[in-house]
């Protein structure tokens, strides 16, 4: 186990501190920079390229972010670098361009989107990008096999299951999860409270939330969980 107990020092800017895709759109430098700025930690997801590199974006397809129709997976960095994300001058970042833009500034929270049996070299390659970097990193997935793969390679990084659910056979299928050897949790602020939560943060699991909107669910983690993934707000200031 790795102490992951850092990630609930500091609220989570979700995809960075964006302006919920305005003018400073998700997953960029420009979201990134201003969580900087803002001294917020920074939560952002990571897809496979073609070419076997790490980039930051959320969709598996380009069609909502960059306006044209494609799988995230069958371009190379290089292409997707060259891609607008919004309109905006911000293009599709690598995780290498995102490391040397935060430097250690603010902690990073990664989440790594699988794709099952399309994902072999996915976890070394974050790992490989990683390696060197001097500052607080944490990674995280929906996928039990990418956390699998995480574990297995010695990540020396805190390891999270993203989840949500409040059912009795997903919090079965959250706790074989757990048994990887997992550090900490973010879970969807509306599922709380939930006995699997409960019992998690009962052994000194840290639980972060997604994704908190406004002053409500702000509360709500307040009250189930040790810090939230927000966006949409400053939450310096009451919303």
């Amino acid at each position: 186990m790795t102490s992951a107990a850092w990630i609930k020092e500091l609220p989570v800017a979700h995809r960075g501190y964006h302006d919920t895709n305005k003018l400073i759109w998700e997953n960029t430098l420009s979201a990134f920079a201003r969580a900087i700025e803002a001294g917020f930690a920074i939560e952002c997801d990571l897809h496979y390229a073609s070419d076997g590199v790490p980039v930051v974006f959320h969709d598996e397809n380009l069609e909502r972010l960059c306006n044209m129709k494609g799988d995230i997976r069958e371009r190379t960095s290089r292409e997707l670098g060259l891609l607008s994300v919004g309109g905006t001058a911000d293009k599709i970042p690598t995780l290498k361009q995102l490391l040397d833009l935060v430097k250690g500034k603010v902690p990073l929270v990664l989440e790594l989107k699988g794709r099952e049996a399309d994902d072999e070299g996915f976890a070394e390659s974050v790992l490989e990008v990683l390696e060197g970097y001097e500052g607080k990193v944490a990674l995280m997935s929906f996928d039990r096999w990418l956390l699998r793969d995480l574990k297995a390679l010695n990540a020396p990084y805190p390891l999270g299951l993203t989840a949500g659910g409040n059912k009795p056979e997903e919090f079965a299928n959250h706790e074989r999860a757990m048994e990887i050897g997992l550090d900490f949790i973010s879970y969807f602020f509306a599922d709380l409270p939930n006995p699997f939560i409960t019992g998690q943060r009962a052994k000194g699991i840290p639980v972060i939330t997604w994704t908190v909107r406004d002053e409500k669910a702000r509360q709500h983690t307040v009250e189930n969980a040790d810090q939230m993934t927000f966006e949409g707000f400053d939450p310096r200031v009451s919303v």
